[in-house]
C-alpha cells in the first residue's frame, strides 16, 4: 500500500485505502492485495480508477443472434462500442455482459458511436480465434446504408479511394496524398426530393471513413457532425441520429462452414420517401 499511495496517492489517497479493506486491489490471476503485501520485483498490481454513476442512454440493444460462440446484435445510435472516456457502463460491451452474464465477450469489430447496426461479439475464448481470422484477412462482407443529399452531376456506382490517417490526439480522420489505403463502393438506391438512400460497402475499416469518402464526395451523410465540417460540441440530440447503418454482415461461418448473413432490423429515420398519390377512389353511385 506504501507504494499505491506514493504513486496514486495525490488521486484519493483515502479512497485507496478503502479499497485495499474491500479488496479491490489484486495482483495476478485477480487475487487481492493486502496493505502489507510486500511488493517485490515485477510485481502486477491492478488498481481500478472509481467511475461516477453514469446515466443510462435512452437506446436499446436488440439481439439478433446467439449461440455457443457468437452474438450478434443491432447496437443503436449514441451507444458506444466499448468503454471509453464518460462511457463505460453505458457501452454496448458492458451492457451485454451484464444482461446476459458472459463475462468473456468481447466485440470482433467496432462502430462509432453514432453509427447503428449489426455488430458482432465473441461469446467463447476457444473458438474466437476462428472468427478474428475472418476480420484479419477481411473475409467478411459488410454493408451499410447512409442517407444524404443527391447531386446529379455525380456518376454512381463508383470507387472512393484515398489515403486516411487518424491521429490519436485529433479528433477528425483526414485524407492526405499518398497510397491509398481505403476503399469504399457507393451506390445510390433510390432518391426523392434531393434525398438519397446510398449502399456503402468498405473494402477498408480506417476509422470513419464511409463519412470522409461520403463528405469527399460532396454528399456528407446527414446529420454529421463531424463531416464535411466539424461543428461545436453539443449534448446528444437523439432525435437527430446520424443517418448511416451497419445494415448487414455476410462471411462464411469457419465453425460449421455454412454462409450466414445477419442483417437489421433498424431504419433510417430521413431515407427518403416516395410521393404520395393524391388519387382518390371514386365515389360510389
Amino acid at each position: 500500500m506504501d507504494y499505491v499511495l506514493s504513486r496514486f496517492g495525490h488521486v484519493d489517497p483515502d479512497g485507496i485505502v478503502d479499497r485495499f479493506a474491500r479488496g479491490e486491489v489484486v495482483g495476478v490471476g485477480g487475487i487481492p492485495l493486502t496493505q502489507q503485501t510486500p511488493l517485490n520485483e515485477h510485481t502486477f498490481i491492478w488498481y481500478y480508477r472509481e467511475l461516477p454513476p453514469e446515466k443510462r442512454l435512452p437506446v436499446e440493444i436488440s439481439i439478433l443472434h446467439q449461440d455457443e460462440n457468437l452474438l450478434v446484435v443491432d447496437k443503436p445510435h449514441f451507444l458506444p462500442t466499448t468503454p471509453g472516456g464518460m462511457y463505460v457502463a453505458e457501452s454496448a460491451l458492458v451492457r451485454l455482459r451484464v444482461q446476459l452474464d458472459i463475462p468473456d465477450l468481447i466485440p470482433m469489430h467496432r462502430l462509432d458511436r453514432m453509427t447503428a447496426g449489426v455488430l458482432l461479439f465473441s461469446t467463447n475464448p476457444d473458438t474466437r480465434g476462428k472468427y478474428q481470422t475472418l476480420f484479419e484477412k477481411r473475409l467478411i462482407t459488410k454493408e451499410y446504408e447512409a442517407v444524404a443529399p443527391v447531386r446529379t452531376d455525380l456518376e454512381l456506382p463508383c470507387v472512393v479511394r484515398s489515403r486516411m490517417i487518424k491521429s490519436r490526439t485529433y479528433l477528425l480522420a483526414q485524407e492526405v496524398p499518398g497510397e491509398p489505403n481505403a476503399e469504399t463502393h457507393v451506390d445510390l438506391l433510390e432518391a426523392h426530393d434531393g434525398v438519397g438512400r446510398y449502399r456503402l460497402q468498405p473494402h477498408t475499416g480506417k476509422t470513419h471513413q464511409l463519412r470522409v469518402h461520403m463528405a469527399s464526395l460532396g454528399i456528407g451523410i446527414l446529420n454529421d457532425s463531424f463531416y464535411p465540417e466539424l461543428l461545436p460540441q453539443a449534448p446528444d440530440d437523439y432525435a437527430r441520429p446520424l443517418q448511416l447503418l451497419a445494415r448487414s454482415v455476410e462471411f462464411v461461418d469457419p465453425l460449421t462452414r455454412q454462409e450466414v448473413r445477419y442483417r437489421s432490423g433498424l431504419t433510417l429515420a430521413c431515407a427518403p420517401k416516395p410521393p404520395q398519390s393524391n388519387r382518390h377512389s371514386p365515389a360510389a353511385d
